[in-house]
């Protein structure tokens, strides 16, 4: 469980002990930042000074002491019901009137970072020792009478710190022009021209269809397109319904053939893990939490795995099939798919989306199996070849890796195992896929340069932390949620640069 010291977090902290009834939920991912860090430091220098407070303040110096006070922001929900019984046992004999005591000390030394001095000893002299405390920083600056009215009313004991948080309207799947480019100019229509032309002639020409795609493919053409440049559809346009057709059948035939097999013993260990991963899977997305999209993840992913045994199911599969179904769902959906239910769709319509999204994410891990056979040899090479050419690339950021000991592994395998899913709103995974299909082995090679153009796009973040443990915060709640088509276009054209000087020329990050 993440948890953040700071004045007013030790407040609640004390206050937690004080009332049984009281729980702390974590604060996940970048929605919720940790509080200033500038006014933590303020504050623990006060705290040594003052002798108030004998806690540790030694920050975290490697990854098994940063891994004991934290997880990872994704697995949301995993951590709510954690025990604090451990954790109490040792302060059970801590006095209320020292605790407040001690409280009211830390409030204190926190006002007086936000407060004029003159005014500080006067507000804080008339107040009643039971005051609101206000959760962060921020929340502060959006509300700027809170401080008198904390002179005026009573404690109210904190039960909790925020709520897990609600996806902005800024983030939906459909908005792919979140940096506020309007939704069709002329350039986009004369390009869906191009596209349509390309589509509907006898043969279709894949170079040019790929070369077309690169930039983007606008929402239209969009299946039909990720179909045809993943390998599932024959250029022929003749050929293409019956294909459909068979391949369709072909997946239901496998489904009628091992789906009750679930329940057998050997493979029992599969579909449990399968069937605890499909929650999580976008869990902020109200689309992937309905019962009826959750069985369609199960049949796909547990027919994968038995076919293919080498690697079988790994965490981390389960993400790599909701952008090719939202695809393939916008093809029948014209409102936002994020809200759609989609009983609403016939069973002809469901099961073709269903057959298509399993095609299409066997032909992307077709190209990157090795990611997720047993000990994952294709992710630990990829965290290498990343590791050497960040050290070419900016030889600072690396360095300052590893001044705090930090280990790309420690945040690059789920940039590699998850495609960088996890980092971005889906959306922007939805446009960065009309690249990687366009480029050849883009989830396989091309996918490097990604990720070492993301990291190096942080680079004054990176350099502004100065421990392991903000490192690591950092690196695993990057503030993508905003991020639209401009951001994802200018990221894959760095990605392109760093591909040109350095894919032909491995010398060039050698040591």
């Amino acid at each position: 469980m993440r948890l953040f010291v700071g004045p007013l977090f030790v407040v609640s902290w004390f206050f937690f002990f004080l009332s049984p009834s009281c729980s702390i939920q974590p604060v996940y991912g970048a929605q919720h930042p940790p509080l200033d860090s500038r006014l933590t430091k303020n504050f623990i220098k006060d705290r040594s000074k003052a002798g108030a407070l004998p806690m540790k303040s030694k920050k975290a110096s490697s990854f098994h002491e940063f891994a004991r006070s934290t997880s990872d922001a994704w697995d949301i929900g995993d951590d709510e019901d954690e025990d604090f019984s451990s954790s109490s046992s040792s302060l059970q004999t801590l006095n209320s009137k020292v605790a407040k005591a001690t409280a009211a000390q830390v409030l204190e030394n926190h006002s007086k970072l936000r407060v004029k001095p003159e005014r500080a000893q006067s507000t804080l002299g008339d107040m009643p020792t039971n005051c609101k405390v206000i959760k962060s920083s921020s929340e502060a600056q959006l509300s700027r009478t809170s401080e008198e009215a904390c002179v005026r009313t009573p404690l109210q004991k904190q039960q909790s710190l925020p709520l897990r948080p609600v996806i902005p309207l800024v983030a939906r799947i459909s908005d792919q022009n979140a940096s506020g480019a309007p939704p069709m100019t002329v350039r986009e229509k004369t390009r869906l021209e191009k596209f349509r032309q390309l589509l509907s002639s006898h043969n279709t020409d894949l170079d040019e269809l790929r070369k077309c795609s690169w930039p983007g493919v606008p929402r239209e053409v969009r299946p039909v397109t990720w179909r045809l440049l993943s390998g599932y559809l024959p250029a022929n346009s003749e050929r293409r319904k019956l294909t459909l057709q068979r391949k369709r059948e072909e997946y239901f035939g496998f489904i009628q053939q091992y789906y009750d097999s679930r329940n057998e013993e050997h493979h029992q260990d599969t579909y449990r893990q399968i069937h605890i991963d499909i929650p999580r899977t976008n869990p902020l997305i109200p689309l992937f939490q309905q019962p009826l999209v959750q069985e369609i993840f199960e049949r796909i992913l547990f027919i994968w795995a038995i076919r293919h045994p080498a690697s079988g199911y790994v965490q981390g599969i389960n993400d790599l099939v909701t952008p090719f179904f939202v695809v393939f769902l916008s093809e029948h959906v014209e409102e936002d798919v994020e809200n759609f239910d989609v009983t609403n769709l016939s069973q002809d319509v469901l099961r073709s989306i269903e057959a298509d999204s399993f095609w299409c994410m066997s032909k992307l891990l077709d190209g990157i199996q090795d990611n997720y056979t047993f000990a994952q040899p294709g992710i630990q090479k990829k965290v290498k070849a990343l590791e050497e050419l960040v050290s070419r690339i900016d030889e600072q950021v690396h360095n300052h890796f590893r001044k705090y000991e930090v280990e790309y592994l420690q945040f690059a395998f789920r940039w590699m195992n998850n495609l960088l899913m996890r980092e971005l709103p889906l959306r922007c995974t939805i446009r960065l896929w009309d690249t990687y299909q366009s480029e050849p082995e883009g989830f396989s090679h091309f996918h490097l340069y990604v990720c070492a153009a993301f990291l190096i796009k942080w680079r004054k973040e990176i350099l502004d932390e100065e421990d392991f443990q903000g490192l690591l915060m950092l690196l695993q709640n990057l503030p993508t949620i905003h991020w639209g088509n401009e951001e994802i276009g200018l990221l894959l054209a760095e990605a392109y640069r760093l591909k040109y000087m350095f894919a032909d020329a491995p010398n060039h990050y050698r040591r």
